[in-house]
């Protein structure tokens, strides 16, 4: 179980599709600034308005009983308390979503609050009457699925995934959350300091700081200027009473939205809500305060950062989601984010490392920001004349008419894969109810219909006004080598309450009690080519859509010849240049002919409408069987990944993950091996054709397949297209070699735009993933790091404060395994917590681990086993990583049944074999001048 009280799901932010699909520098910042910050700005996938504020009420139609409706087949009903009920059936897997959404925000915090929602929201995980925290924490590490909650400018929202069985668990714990919220101030006092860690966190963030001083312009004077986060001197003003005034006022059933998505009997479930639910009186509302846009005031942003890469950025404010233009909006957005549009021209042209269009909108307003990224060191005002001459040519002349059909295409097809994820579909549905005020994500994909080319490109011209953008130049700037060094803080001595069972209420216990082995996952059908490639195919017919995922199986560090560091990131990057048949226009635009997603390279992958796979797998094997090496195109690439190395060598973060690993494997390990600009700018196109021929080959490579498709279609359709590859000379080792232990070691990374310090402890195990032991580990680790009821949670955040967050991980490869745990700290706290680290792990070695602890655990995992069944991508890319560690398919139901059997002695005893907490390394990436506590 993954607990995290976190403001934001930042995956949700990524742009639909991330145009520079490679090259780490680069695709890392962009993920950054579109993920990361924007998260950071309180959005979700959707949220937005028209011109002046506040959103009305979304729009549900009252229904007193409940029916189903047309083709989307949800059942929605109206309780008499107001609350708005949409259930989505999905069998995808035994897993249900509930997603409710309360539609208030940071937009409804007091004057000189602004972070009072996000505060109610994290109290939340704090305990009701009738359900302290611990019992929470306890139904929460029980239930096994994740649960999580995210504060925006208009909704709040709280979401459990969890096992199907166990839906009125989830529901009943929301109902005491909305109804009976515990709110006491020494409470408070606690998660104020954990809260405050969040903001240090995420003002570390040179994105995060960026978008908040865009939202500030763009929105000045308006609720919008500030986002959800919060400061830290109004956190220290606020009280438990302020917050409670907050929740009593907005947290309502007639003020809130229940969305349930999975495998569920939608009669059963509504009767669960309804027992639930149902007695919860309604309040009267407020209304929400009201505002006035003023236009925007241009200005230039200048920011330093430690990304290896420069960014310029111009930013116009857009629509909102519930605007009557969103849809022309998100249709311009998408056409300017086209590969085969002139913005990512500036890429393959040679003038931007990655050029993207980023359109957010929120409810009641929108912006959109172009982005282009240049090398350090490197001036960037040519791109940012290059970018402005592109969004001007767009408003004076109008975008291109086929891109805009491509676009309408993608984003209805998009919508129809929402059923291929439980979560997902949950989310897709609570965006369209809570954020833009439809009734269904049909009603969206309508809007996306009716967009004509004249709307896009009256919005291009009504946006596009050069006397109201603001623009940003984001530089690099060094931060320093990795020094090493002695530690922070010095030993603290801390009183170890004993851990004693939690007494759930009598209707958790009667649902959790038992632990029980899940079913078995279908299984998939597997078969082997006469070339070698290894094919997998899970038919799933719960949407007309289909899902492949590709691996070959590569080392770059075994398999680059010395001296050619960095021959496989070029060959990487080569694929989105066309192939033999089709150049890089034609072969985008034959994928948006049929609106498919795909991705050549060594992971490869296609997502396609049923109707089209055939076409949809022919692109992408022509893509993967037969790239061209263009001189030109080489040129540029090579160019483009000699300046982003250039910048990320020196990058803190680089120099934060090679600290790590130095500090870890033995001098001279191939693990060490890394590209330059030197060694980027001497390779040839011979060198990079000769690197394909030897690593991109079919007996290293398997294909999944899930969706509606027949294993014999995909048998043939891949025995057609791919048949006919080949190899070439004796399979290439693949694996790195074992290890011997490392021993203990620290070193600081300096990083001048951190408030606050990252830090990873790490040591090599020896363990290899087909040990039995190997389960004992996992297992125990649950305890130790994983979620709200870790002892690692309770010792570093629940108890001292010392952390926002805390986790522990097990990484495996077929010859190899580490342990790590990661925190973020401010520098008085970092030895304290690393203190505690240390004990908490010689706990686990030197008794046995509680009943308690161990049935939770094991209750945690089993329920978890199901989830990893729940989207066609955790399908697909779990099967991946079983091909790539040499274990067998089955191996959930094989540790389902080790987790059920493994004893508290059999925990004990793996840890005291294999962790040794006194040669754990530890790296640390923060502030310039560390100190200890």
């Amino acid at each position: 179980m993954r607990h995290r009280t976190e403001t934001r799901r930042a995956a949700s932010l990524l742009p639909k599709r991330l145009l520079l699909k490679r090259g780490a520098a680069t695709g890392l910042m962009l993920a950054a600034l579109a993920g990361t910050a924007l998260a950071g700005l309180g959005g979700t996938a959707i949220a937005a308005t028209p011109t002046t504020g506040p959103n009305p009420t979304p729009i549900l139609p009252a229904a007193p009983t409940p029916h189903a409706t047309g083709a989307d087949s949800a059942l929605r009903a109206t309780l008499s308390n107001g609350l708005r009920v949409v259930i989505v059936q999905d069998r995808l897997a035994p897993v249900v979503t509930t997603e409710i959404n309360y539609l208030a925000g940071s937009n409804d915090a007091p004057p000189g609050f602004p972070g009072t929602a996000h505060a109610t929201e994290h109290m939340m995980f704090r305990g009701s009457e009738g359900l302290d925290k611990d019992q929470l924490a306890e139904i929460g590490a029980k239930l096994g699925g994740e649960y999580n909650a995210d504060t925006t400018e208009t909704v709040t929202q709280y979401f459990y995934t969890a096992p199907a069985d166990d839906l009125a668990v989830v529901l009943h714990v929301e109902a005491l959350r909305m109804n009976r919220l515990s709110l006491n101030q020494a409470d408070w006092d606690k998660e104020r300091g954990a809260i405050e860690q969040e903001v240090s966190r995420d003002l570390s963030s040179p994105a995060y700081n960026y978008l908040s001083q865009l939202q500030a312009t763009m929105f000045a004077g308006t609720p919008y200027a500030h986002d959800a986060l919060g400061t830290r001197p109004s956190f220290d003003k606020t009280d438990a009473a302020l917050l409670r005034a907050f929740w009593s006022r907005w947290y309502a059933p007639n003020n809130a939205i229940l969305v349930i998505a999975g495998d569920v009997d939608p009669d059963k479930a509504l009767a669960d809500v309804k027992a639930a639910f149902g007695d919860i009186p309604r309040k009267a509302l407020p209304p929400h305060a009201t505002f006035t846009l003023g236009p925007v005031a241009p200005q230039t942003l200048q920011l330093p950062t430690d990304y290896p890469i420069g960014l310029v950025t111009l930013a116009y404010r857009m629509p909102g989601a519930r605007s009557h233009d969103f849809a022309a909006a998100d249709i311009l957005g998408d056409v300017l984010s086209s590969e085969r549009g002139s913005l990512y021209a500036l890429v393959p042209g040679g003038d931007a490392l990655a050029a993207q269009f980023l359109y957010r909108p929120k409810p009641d307003v929108g912006f959109g920001v172009a982005l282009g990224a240049f090398p350090k060191g490197a001036d960037g005002a040519p791109l940012l004349a290059k970018m402005r001459g592109v969004i001007a040519d767009i408003a004076r002349n109008g975008v291109p008419a086929d891109l805009v059909d491509a676009a309408r295409r993608r984003e209805i097809a998009q919508l129809g894969t929402q059923n291929d994820s439980i979560s997902g579909l949950a989310q897709s549905w609570s965006n369209v109810l809570a954020f833009q005020g439809l009734d269904s994500p049909d009603a969206l994909a309508a809007a996306y219909r009716a967009v004509t080319v004249d709307d896009v490109n009256r919005i291009a011209r009504q946006v596009f006004d050069p006397a109201h953008v603001v623009t940003a130049v984001l530089t690099p700037q060094d931060s320093g080598k990795p020094i090493a060094g002695k530690g922070f803080g010095g030993a603290e001595s801390f009183a170890s309450a004993p851990d004693k069972p939690v007494a759930l209420p009598d209707w958790a216990t009667t649902a959790l009690a038992a632990l029980h082995i899940p079913e078995a996952s279908p299984a998939p059908v597997v078969s082997t080519l006469p070339n070698g490639l290894r094919l997998i195919v899970q038919t799933e017919h719960v949407t007309n859509t289909v899902s492949l995922y590709g691996q070959i199986r590569q080392s770059t560090d075994l398999q680059e010849p010395k001296g050619q560091e960095g021959v496989g990131s070029v060959v990487e990057r080569m694929f989105d240049y066309g192939t033999t048949t089709h150049d890089r226009l034609s072969f985008q635009k034959a994928l948006d002919d049929i609106a498919a997603d795909e991705q050549a390279g060594s992971g490869f992958s296609l997502k396609v409408l049923t109707h089209q796979f055939d076409s949809g797998l022919a692109l992408l094997a022509d893509n993967e069987l037969h790239p061209v090496f263009p001189d030109a195109a080489f040129k540029v690439v090579q160019r483009q990944t000699a300046g982003s190395l250039a910048g990320l060598l020196g990058s803190p973060s680089y120099l934060f993950q090679r600290a790590t690993t130095r500090a870890v494997v033995p001098p001279g390990d191939p693990s060490l091996r890394e590209p330059t600009p030197a060694s980027v700018m001497g390779l040839t196109v011979a060198d990079a054709k000769a690197f394909y021929a030897s690593a991109y080959r079919p007996d290293l490579t398997t294909i999944v397949i899930v969706g509606d498709i027949t294993p014999e279609h995909a048998r043939a359709a891949i025995q057609q297209n791919f048949g006919g590859w080949s190899a070439t000379g004796p399979t290439p080792v693949v694996d790195l070699a074992p290890i011997p232990d490392n021993t203990t070691s620290r070193a600081y990374v300096p990083d001048r735009s951190s408030l606050q310090s990252n830090i990873e402890l790490k040591e090599d195990l020896g363990l290899r993933v087909a040990q039995p032991d190997h389960f004992s580990l996992a297992l125990g680790n649950e305890i130790l790091g994983s979620g709200f009821s870790s002892r690692l949670y309770r010792d570093l955040r629940v108890k001292t404060g010392y952390v926002y967050s805390v986790s522990s991980a097990l990484d495996w490869s077929r010859n190899r395994s580490n342990y790590s745990v990661t925190y973020g700290a401010d520098a008085q706290n970092i030895g304290k917590a690393r203190d505690l680290v240390v004990r908490d792990i010689q706990a686990m070695q030197s008794e046995p681990v509680s009943d308690a602890e161990l049935i939770r655990a094991k209750a945690s995992l089993l329920r978890q086993l199901p989830m990893g069944r729940a989207s066609f991508d955790a399908i697909g890319l779990e099967d991946l990583h079983l091909v790539d560690l040499g274990l067998p398919l089955n191996q959930p139901d094989l540790a389902a049944r080790h987790y059920f059997d493994t004893t508290a002695a059999e925990v004990q005893a793996a840890f005291r074999a294999w962790l040794r907490p006194k040669d754990l390394v530890e790296v640390v990436q923060g502030p310039p001048s560390p100190s200890g506590g």
